[in-house]
């Protein structure tokens, strides 16, 4: 279990904006940053066309390494979770485990590549946003870096982690991105 300042804050936060918040678009980011949907759709990227498909390729790395990772930290670390969501569906979550959270990764790392891809291949990821989903590419990449703010909130919003869980990960994550990026050359 983490610090008592830290149980206080995160039970705070949650107790004090789960009435404001609508309970479908907190659950709706959680869905949209699962693995289970974020993996088929790098998935997709990657067999939609050849000159796509090396974007693709760290994301599909990431989940992959995610899988790993996430599962080690969480039986080495096993913080579990908070104790005011005892409602939690099983669907939802693979283990009762509140550190490291899958769901933090995978939407920074995701938002960091994307910006990190996008200064060193400004046209090819301008292309792909124009081809995929229609966007202007700054509007998109705004949008991908507010989605993956609002999931981050959205986890301890929910109860299903404790805030310092969250923000070590986006710190960790981050580092982790621009790593993979300079390791990867992208």
């Amino acid at each position: 279990m983490g610090s008592p300042v830290d149980a206080s804050v995160s039970l705070f936060l949650h107790t004090l904006f789960k009435p404001v918040l609508p309970i479908f678009l907190l659950l709706l980011l959680e869905y949209s940053s699962g693995f289970q949907f974020s993996f088929p759709v790098s998935l997709s990227l990657f067999l939609t066309s050849p000159s796509f498909s090396s974007l693709s390729i760290p994301f599909i790395l990431d989940h992959l390494l995610d899988l790993a990772l996430i599962g080690l930290s969480k039986l080495t670390f096993r913080r579990t979770r908070p104790h005011y969501n005892p409602n939690m569906s099983p669907a939802v979550h693979a283990d009762n485990f509140s550190f490291p959270s899958g769901h933090a990764l995978r939407v920074m790392f995701s938002a960091t590549l994307f910006h990190l891809i996008y200064q060193n291949h400004g046209g090819l990821i301008s292309d792909f946003i124009l081809w995929w989903v229609k966007f202007e590419p700054g509007l998109f990449l705004f949008s991908v870096g507010v989605w993956a703010i609002l999931t981050i909130i959205s986890r301890f919003l929910l109860g299903r982690h404790f805030l310092s869980d969250i923000l070590a990960e986006a710190f960790v994550t981050v580092l982790e991105g621009i790593v993979a990026c300079r390791f990867l050359r992208f």
